[in-house]
């Protein structure tokens, strides 16, 4: 494991706290189309500023958590999960995630990751909701999230674009009673 940090052990992944020698995989990632594909992305960015941003990062807190995905067989660092704009007055956040590693693509550590993170933010933050957006194309991602107990809330029409394409984007939310363990 990597440093003293923070972890949360699941039976396929551990979560733990952003570590100044996660910035090569985050760079990695970021620079990979496929990986990206279906990802709101900025701009390209150096190694040299992606190294500086980690270790410029503000700690975790209540409005923002970041855990690094590790898988637990092999302690590879294989993603990214995020909740952010959490909100003690509503009770709500927002997540993001991503397997950086698409040779993780599909072996169920987004469906524990998922589980963990919202289970962290409804015993742990005390959160009543948790929000998150997919693009309406990104089947996989859509039925993971629906297996967790996400549920469409909406849609977003033609509010992402990709490859000269515009493609609708589907609004779900879990409230903490739905979680599917």
């Amino acid at each position: 494991m990597k440093g003293p940090s923070f972890v949360l052990t699941g039976t396929l992944v551990r979560l733990r706290a952003v570590e100044p020698e996660d910035a090569d995989a985050l760079w990695r990632w970021s620079n990979d189309p496929e990986v990206m594909r279906w990802l709101v992305n900025g701009y390209p960015t150096s190694l040299a500023y992606q190294r500086k941003r980690v270790e410029r990062r503000e700690p975790n807190s209540y409005e923002r958590v970041t855990f690094m995905i590790d898988r637990l067989s092999d302690g590879r660092t294989i993603g990214v999960v995020v909740l952010r704009d959490a909100t003690p007055e509503m009770g709500r956040a927002e997540i993001d995630i991503y397997i950086g590693e698409r040779d993780c693509w599909n072996g169920g550590y987004g469906t524990e990751t998922m589980r963990m993170i919202c289970r962290y933010g409804f015993d742990k933050m005390r959160l009543h909701s948790i929000e998150l957006t997919v693009v309406a194309e990104h089947v996989a991602a859509h039925h993971v999230y629906e297996k967790v107990g996400f549920v469409d809330e909406g849609r977003l029409r033609e509010a992402f674009r990709r490859d000269g394409t515009w493609h609708d984007v589907i609004v779900m939310g879990l409230l903490e009673h739905e979680l599917v363990d």
